[in-house]
């Protein structure tokens, strides 16, 4: 993916030498005739032109006089043009750089991560991590100052990823991933608790109504039955004149009263 940029730029970049270089030999080529034709030894250009219908003297030399002071113009914005393309190279160049480094580091810090290399000396480890990325499939065709770089920067960061591994930060993946589902199965208990606590008072407030209801109930039933019962005391018919009351078998015979029917 990054070849075809680079051969862009290359291709470019011959394009425009060559053009500089013919730019160069044209204004050469302009400014010796123009000098030439000056001193006599050259004959100046000559062209017929003319100007609402009157004939212009002199034109041939007027046009290639205009035309060389044109191209000294042209060349003398040539260092400046060639500095601005210098510094668009390098700044390319550099960017690109930058790009494979960043690259590259983070495919062997994820390595480093994994555990692939072992514990070792600054040297040798510079040196596994060198051939590891020489190896890799994804960096090839990096240049030998980009994998220093990128394993400088693995080196340096060794620890990070030592305490960053791929096995510490699964395990508190797996850790968190736990604690989780513990809360989510504790909410879901809790809507649970929620639910019933929700229908034992509901049906605490329906048995409070009907107990309500029946000792209203009962009190109306008491005062309806009080007001009956006095109702008969009033009209004299809380007891029938031909009932006879009848005395206990172990009452003496003299005390037994009777009382006489209608």
């Amino acid at each position: 993916m990054k070849e075809t940029p680079r051969q862009v730029a290359v291709a470019t970049s011959l394009l425009q030498q060559v053009c500089t270089f013919v730019l160069v030999l044209s204004a050469l080529a302009v400014t010796a005739s123009t000098v030439a034709a000056l001193a006599g030894a050259l004959p100046w250009l000559e062209l017929s032109v003319g100007f609402d219908g009157v004939a212009v003297e002199g034109a041939g030399q007027i046009a290639q006089i205009s035309l060389t002071v044109l191209m000294l113009l042209l060349v003398g914005f040539l260092p400046a043009n060639s500095r601005m393309r210098r510094l668009e190279l390098t700044n390319r160049d550099f960017h690109l750089s930058m790009d494979d480094v960043a690259r590259a580091y983070a495919v062997v810090h994820a390595a480093d991560r994994d555990g692939t290399f072992e514990l070792s000396r600054e040297f040798d480890a510079m040196r596994d991590r060198i051939d590891w990325m020489r190896a890799h499939p994804d960096l090839t065709g990096l240049e030998h100052d980009v994998l220093l770089v990128a394993a400088q920067m693995s080196v340096e960061s060794r620890e990070l990823a030592e305490v960053y591994s791929s096995e510490k930060v699964d395990r508190a993946r797996s850790f968190l991933r736990q604690r989780q589902a513990e809360v989510e199965d504790y909410r879901q208990r809790i809507s649970m608790a929620q639910a019933t606590v929700t229908e034992i008072k509901r049906w605490m407030q329906a048995i409070s109504v009907e107990e309500s209801l029946a000792e209203k109930q009962l009190d109306r039933l008491r005062k309806d039955l009080s007001e009956v019962t006095d109702a008969l005391k009033i009209t004299g018919f809380d007891r029938s004149d031909n009932v006879v009351g009848l005395a206990r078998r172990d009452a003496p015979a003299d005390k037994v009263a009777a009382t006489p029917a209608e």
